[in-house]
């Protein structure tokens, strides 16, 4: 009995103190990218059709429904090739979302197009989460 309390306490105490850097690593703002809310992902993709929406989660994520017209790529398969595949000029809008505040997915790849050259990236922090909260249209 002794133990499963002990481990109990242990487990919730490593928990607690884990919880504040998990979300610390996703930052409030990414150098070269501009930070969006999900109104203004409806705003750009309005004013600017040509924009590629870029879903950085894990495949089995993205199976759960995703933001229409999204391209998968999850951070993980994120290369120079990959972008160029999906991305005609380093000048084109481009916007990366994940699964939200506590998720790094993007930021990974966001960061990678920043290093590339890409000018006219946005970064949607809010990701899936806030979108789903808002009850915003998705695709499955």
């Amino acid at each position: 009995m002794f133990r499963k309390i002990a481990v109990f306490l242990i487990g919730g105490w490593l928990i607690s103190l884990a919880s504040p850097l998990l979300a610390e690593s996703v930052p409030e703002s990414i150098d070269g990218t501009t930070r969006v809310i999900a109104e203004d992902v409806i705003e750009l993709v309005s004013s600017n059709p040509d924009v590629v929406i870029i879903d950085a989660r894990k495949s089995s994520d993205r199976e759960k429904g995703f933001i229409e017209g999204s391209i998968g790529l999850p951070d993980t398969e994120t290369t120079e090739a990959s972008l160029a595949s999906h991305i005609p000029s380093r000048d084109s809008a481009i916007l990366f979302y994940c699964n939200g505040e506590k998720c790094g997915r993007s930021v990974k790849s966001a960061k990678m197009a920043v290093a590339l050259g890409y000018k006219n990236v946005y970064w949607f922090r809010g990701g899936w989460a806030e979108w789903m909260e808002k009850g915003y249209p998705v695709a499955k």
